[in-house]
Parts: structure tokens; sequence; C-alpha cells
């Protein structure tokens, strides 16, 4: 295998530049600079030289294979941040033989190849890398330290179990079996069924943690959400006029809202009207608004806009406070008034429904595991109708297990590894 090289962290002009090499040759390209190698794990400070000209003075931090991210020999060199100094250091290694410049997350990939990580983890890990708030960073860090696999471990246990059970009745068919495994078999299933819905269930929120919700704004024309948007965004993100059907598609805004990845929707004012144009803006506001995590119903008196029915959980919200009186939540975006209050009531919204995230983080993740079910679902009703029907419910455990391994990989998923190490920068 050759080995790899790479800038590991970001181009341009810095206090420390990481390179990396990761491969049989990583340790000897190492020290092809002239250098005494220092002992594995321990840093040590050593000037490059190249051809009799000093490169640079470098941080040198090596990984034997088995104990390194790749599961690789591993060697980083932590260099002077300078591009010149990278760009020197780079064209002194293109030229040893057995290296070449690393692709698009190879250090990862070899890491998966290797053992070091499973699929899932990798997914962590990508997810990690872009997360821009702090529950996605959680959660992409409970992803990567290996909850989904650690999951799957135990579905994949009991399965092993039924299908263990099933495969002795197959195999001991023409002697007498005294014991009944049928009862066993199904309380395994129940029990798996019931784990494996509820996981799905919880999927829908941990994909919105790591895509962000969706808080959408509609009340009557005029109301005030433009002004409001604006307020919660902090800067004029939509026009606002005194002139009633200003807003006429929606208009998005992504935040981080204590600790949440949030986008922010100001739909057009929802009321009868004779304007096609205006009309359009009205059902695709309505559709956007039905589609959202949580809608604040912002009141223009005491009336709520027609067209979007209040669910469970959304905010009734007085517009206007500056100049409407009432009780309740009230806001007005031209003074911030209410505007924190508003804030928290959001924020502690979406936080109760991120407690109840799962793992599934993915829509490969929910599709995996709704294939799973189905195929224990038929598995379960091949077992209630009697023994002569053993095989088929056999087959149907096999398909359920190759659909929760390839959750992790275990099984060949190599039409997925492009498209997700396609996200990875080089040096990853």
């Amino acid at each position: 295998m050759d080995t790899i090289y790479a800038l590991a962290s970001a181009r341009g002009k810095a206090g420390v530049a990481v390179l990396r090499l990761s491969g049989p040759e990583a340790h000897a390209a190492v020290g092809s600079f002239g250098v005494s190698l220092p002992a594995l794990r321990q840093a040590a400070l050593r000037r490059l030289i190249w051809q009799g000209e000093v490169l640079d003075e470098a941080l040198v931090l090596l990984f034997g294979a088995g104990a390194s991210f790749t599961g690789e020999a591993v060697a980083e060199l932590h260099l002077h941040g300078s591009t010149a100094a990278v760009n020197a250091v780079l064209r002194a290694l293109s030229t040893l033989p057995g290296l070449r410049p690393a692709e698009a997350g190879e250090f990862t990939r070899r890491a998966l190849e290797n053992g070091r990580l499973d699929l899932a983890q990798v997914e962590g890990l990508a997810d990690l890398i872009d997360a821009e708030t702090e529950a996605q960073r959680r959660q992409a860090l409970r992803v990567l330290s290996g909850s989904i696999g650690a999951k799957v471990e135990g579905w994949r246990r009991d399965l092993i179990r039924a299908g263990a059970l099933l495969e002795a009745t197959i195999d001991f068919a023409d002697e007498d079996v005294p014991v009944d495994v049928s009862p066993e078999v199904l309380t395994l299933l129940g029990g798996l069924l019931n784990d494996l819905r509820a996981e799905v269930e919880r999927s829908r929120i941990a994909e919105r943690i790591r895509d962000g919700f969706e808080v959408a704004i509609v009340g009557a024309p005029n109301a005030g959400k433009s002004t409001l948007l604006n307020a919660l965004a902090r800067r004029d993100a939509a026009l606002t006029s005194e002139v009633a059907g200003t807003t006429r598609d929606v208009i998005e805004v992504r935040m981080d809202l204590e600790g949440l990845a949030v986008t922010l929707l100001d739909t057009a004012g929802l009321r009868e009207t004779d304007d096609r144009i205006e009309a359009l803006g009205i059902n695709r506001a309505v559709a956007r608004a039905n589609a959202a995590d949580l809608r604040i119903f912002l009141l223009d008196g005491a009336e709520a806009a027609p067209g979007v029915a209040p669910q469970p959980g959304d905010l009734l919200v007085q517009g206007k406070a500056d100049l409407v009186t009432g009780a309740g939540l009230r806001v007005s975006g031209k003074t911030g008034e209410g505007l924190p209050e508003l804030v928290t009531e959001i924020a502690c919204s979406l936080q109760a429904r991120a407690a109840t995230a799962g793992n599934l983080t993915r829509e490969r993740h929910r599709i995996a595991i709704v294939t799973a079910i189905r195929a224990m679902e038929s598995a379960q009703a091949e077992v209630m109708r009697g023994p002569q029907r053993t095989e088929l419910a056999a087959e149907d455990l096999r398909r359920a297990m190759r659909a929760l391994d390839s959750l992790t990989g275990r099984i060949d998923v190599e039409d997925l590894l492009d498209d997700i190490f396609a996200s990875f920068c080089i040096g990853k």
C-alpha cells in the first residue's frame, strides 16, 4: 500500500501547520530529512534538512502501526504555518519513492478499512468536522464514539440467538426436538421490534439536530413578521413595509439558537386574495409552515391568521407589543420588547424535543432500520404460522441481519463509500 501525505490543517497563513503521513514508509520519509526519529508517541523538535538546506524547524510525532488513527504507521510534522514552509516540505516528499498525495478522506477511509472506525463512526466524524452548534457537536461526538455500533451489536446478539434457534429446528427436522423454540423466538423478536421502532421514532429529531430545526413565523399580512425576523437575526434579512403583502416568498435565516441550529422562516401573510402571485406565495407559506418543526403565530389584535392550524407546542404571540396591549407572550420586533422571552420559549421547546433524539442521524440509517423491521415482522408472522414455515422465517432473519450490518459497514457497502468520503477534506 502506498504511503500517503497531505496537509491536515487548514490552508493559509497560521501559527502551526500539521502535515500528516500514513503508510509503511511514513517513518522512513521523516528520516529522509536528516533527523533522528523520536520514540513513538513522544514529540520532539527537529530541524528538517533537504539537500543541504534547512526547510523548517518542526515538531515531529510518530505513531506505530495498530496504534494510530489509520491503523498504519503514521508521522506528523508540525511546521510553522507559512505557505512557503509547507510547500517546501511537500515538494520534498513528492520526490520520495512510494509516497503520493492523499485523496479526499483517504486517511479516514484507511481507518475504516483497518478496523479503527466503523461506517457510522466515519459519518459521525464528518458531522463533527461540520458541526456549527453545541448540540451538533455533542451528537456527532456520540456517534463517533461508537453509539450506533454498540446498539447494533446488542441487536445482532438477539437476532443471532433467534436465528440459531430456528436453524436448529431445520437441522434436526427429521428428529424429535423436545422443546418448542417459537415462544423464545417470538419474545426475542418482540423486544427487538420495540427497540427498533422506538429508534426510528427518535431518528427524526436526531436528523433535525444535524440539519437544523425549522421555525416558521406565520400570521396575517402586516402583522410584523418580517420585522420580527430581522430582530431575531439582528440584521435586515427581510424587506419590511407598511404595505400589506410585501413578503411574497419564504425568506430563510439560519442561526444558532441556544446551541441548536435553527432556520427561521418568514412567510407571506395569510389572507384571501385575488392577486395570483400573492396567492402562490400564500400557498407556499402554508406548505412550509405545516412542514416546520415549530410555528410562531404572530397575532395582530385578537385573531389568528387563517390557513394554518396551531399544533401542540406551537407559540401564540401577540405582535406589535409597542402598540397593542394584552396578556400572554408579547413581542415587538421594532423595539425589542419581549424578544428575550420569545427566544427562551423557542429554545426551551426545541431543546425538549432534542432531548428525545436517538442515535440515527442520517436517512441511510433510518432506511436500514426500517428494512430490518420489515424483515423481522415477516419472520414473526412466519413463526406464528407454524414449524413448516421455519425456513422462510430464518431467511427473513438473515435479511434483517444484513440490513443492520449495513449500518456499520460489516457487509459490502462499496457503492456508499465514494459519496461519504467525498465530503471530507484532503488531509482527513
